[in-house]
């Protein structure tokens, strides 16, 4: 047993004397903290903290005599080897929105007994439907305990970075205009006040920005507003007085991080409270007192934001122009480098230490960083060759990576941060050799790419309905991905975000697809110990022309706006039609038309190289 697992032991069994101590049965640990966010500061890192299992999504639920992981295909062959000897037991889940483990618990508690779950992290829809459940099997609901707190001796503080603003021109709606948007839609609802936790809607409500979780520029904050004014809740600290005073000419003011419960329990009688209960959590909600009107609906801000602006979309071209030029440094970069020492290899020279999944993320970052507007990363990079691509939340560490040797599959999921845009791109490229079964997927994931690329379709179709046009392709050849084909990406923001999800979901009202959405597209293959297939491009809304006379309403189209040659060397080109050649060969002239201008040299010849159409 190694000492990660070691401890991982240990933990579990701390927090089962807690439990024991306290008369509670079983603990849920959600991957949450108090703003739901999908990626969590460190101090809300609880479920990793106990099971060692790193993937970014998860839920553990530990009882008295057993301990089990709830994750979902993308984190499999990873939960399964960080978990190895801990004793927690994985169970597979289709998606990372089942909710598996609420018929688990109640199937494994007795009538009588009490399960805990720190209601601060607990959204108030999970918490409504684990009340449901446990109450028709008698089980008791606990939410005021942070067993963490307990158990937990040198846990994070909270995140102290300073809070900036995003300027104008890249902010081009002032906070103004958008704080009027959202009173106007909480008019229409009917409610005199409105509670935000999502920090991704803060942070675009009042265009501000920080650094306190890693890759996403948002800041841990709560947001109450009325019809007049609104009222920050953000660490002390954190805003300096030249900042403090702009927004308080715009209308907010600030108050302590931890008074934000406190002013919700003020509300009175009188008041009308709009929530969204996706986006709070159960214990915020039950600071509200009785006599306050809740209306429950989704966040004005989350729809708002998710549809970019005209002046949004021209920046978020010139950074994808941006990005696209740094890979074309990078990949010119790559490709000559691995072809120098494969040629000092063969001639039997003494060769340098070999390029590994560490050096693309070392290199590519660089190249980035050098590009105009850019900020920092938009997730971890995630380059896997070979089997490691089959992982597809995989990254590589210090202590585990592959180095780039021999023939295989090499894809590279990676984005950045940019003051006009946030970017996302997965491409896979050949090192050495590749096989015929290797070029059939890859052929295979393009198709559906390029499929779902094309669609038509009325404004207001519900995103998951798209999903199956990806898919289509591998269903054909008995293949499937785990994962969703495609999720709605923030401007300067997280590089995932919502309503919209092209997936297997299950579709509401909020999912409508309208002009300005900017989704992803990323259908996949995984070969578990052999290679790893995905190809990813960002696409926005856009009106779609429609034959004059047309009576059946507005549609739209989806404008690819990722800038980056497709590598043709992996295709099986007896498995496209001409119709898809021709879109390919398409965006390669787009490709070469917008990056030309911007690179040079080595990078401008591997770009036309690499942009050639294909016959």
């Amino acid at each position: 047993m190694d000492t990660r697992t070691s401890t991982v032991r240990v933990r579990i069994e701390q927090l089962r004397d807690c439990l024991r101590q306290r008369g509670v049965h079983a603990l849920l640990v959600p991957s949450a903290d108090p703003h739901l966010s999908e990626y969590l500061p460190q101090r809300w890192q609880t479920r990793v903290w106990l099971s060692g299992f790193t993937g970014s999504m998860g839920t553990l639920a530990v009882t008295l005599d057993q301990a089990v992981l709830f994750a979902d295909s993308r984190y499999w062959e990873q939960a399964e080897l960080e978990l190895a000897g801990s004793g927690i037991e994985l169970v597979k889940i289709a998606t990372g929105a089942a909710t598996v483990y609420v018929d688990w618990l109640a199937q494994n508690l007795e009538r009588g007994q009490t399960l805990s779950v720190d209601g601060q992290v607990l959204s108030l829809a999970s918490a409504q439907l684990l009340n449901q459940a446990l109450q028709r099997k008698g089980i008791a609901l606990k939410t005021d305990w942070d067993a963490a707190a307990e158990i937990w001796d040198d846990r994070p503080a909270l995140p102290a970075q300073p809070i900036y603003e995003h300027q104008p021109p890249h902010a081009s709606l002032s906070r103004q205009d958008k704080l009027a948007q959202v009173r106007e839609a909480m008019s229409r609802h009917g409610a005199t006040h409105h509670f935000i936790s999502t920090v991704d809607d803060i942070a675009w409500l009042t265009n501000l920005r920080g650094s306190d979780v890693t890759y996403n520029p948002v800041f841990l904050a709560h947001l109450l507003m009325d019809a007049q004014s609104a009222t920050l809740y953000v660490g002390a600290g954190k805003v300096d007085a030249a900042l403090r005073e702009r927004l308080k000419g715009d209308g907010i003011q600030l108050g302590d991080y931890t008074q934000a419960g406190a002013a919700l329990q003020a509300l009175g009688p009188h008041d009308t409270l709009l929530v969204d209960p996706k986006r709070i959590t159960w214990g915020l909600r039950e600071r509200v007192a009785a006599p306050v009107r809740v209306i429950e609906a989704i966040n004005p801000s989350t729809l708002l934001k998710s549809r970019k602006s005209e002046a949004d979309a021209a920046h978020i071209r010139e950074a994808m122009a941006e990005d696209g030029a740094a890979m074309c440094e990078f990949y010119a970069w790559f490709e000559s480098e691995l072809a120098r020492r494969r040629s000092l290899a063969t001639q039997g020279k003494t060769q340098e230490p070999s390029l590994t999944e560490l050096t693309v993320d070392e290199q590519l970052s660089a190249a980035r960083a050098r590009r105009k507007g850019f900020v920092g990363l938009s997730f971890s990079t995630i380059a896997g060759f070979k089997a490691n691509g089959a992982l597809p939340h995989y990254r590589a560490t210090e202590e585990s990576h592959a180095a780039l040797e021999g023939d295989g599959l090499l894809l590279i999921d990676s984005g950045g941060q940019y003051w006009g845009g946030t970017t996302d791109i997965t491409r896979v490229w050949p090192i050495g050799e590749v096989t015929p079964a290797m070029k059939r997927d890859y052929t295979l994931v393009l198709k559906g790419t390029m499929n779902l690329s094309r669609a038509v379709f009325p404004r207001g179709t519900l995103s998951p309905m798209l999903d199956a046009l990806a898919r289509s392709p591998l269903w054909s050849q008995g293949i499937e991905f785990g994962h969703g084909t495609g999720h709605g990406v923030g401007y300067f923001l997280n590089v995932h975000e919502g309503p919209q999800s092209i997936s297997k979901a299950i579709p509401d009202a909020t999912m409508a697809m309208e002009p300005g959405m900017i989704t992803s597209i990323e259908p996949g293959v995984y070969r578990p110990g052999q290679w790893g297939v995905r190809i990813e491009n960002l696409v926005l809304n856009v009106p779609a022309a429609t034959p004059e006379g047309a009576t059946f309403g507005e549609f739209l189209k989806f404008e690819t706006l990722t800038l980056c040659p497709i590598d043709t060397r992996c295709i099986d080109r007896s498995l496209l039609r001409e119709d898809e050649v021709a879109w390919l060969n398409d965006y390669h002239a787009t490709v070469r038309e917008r990056l030309t201008p911007r690179v040079s040299g080595d990078a401008l010849a591997w770009l036309l190289q690499r942009t050639e159409p294909l016959v």
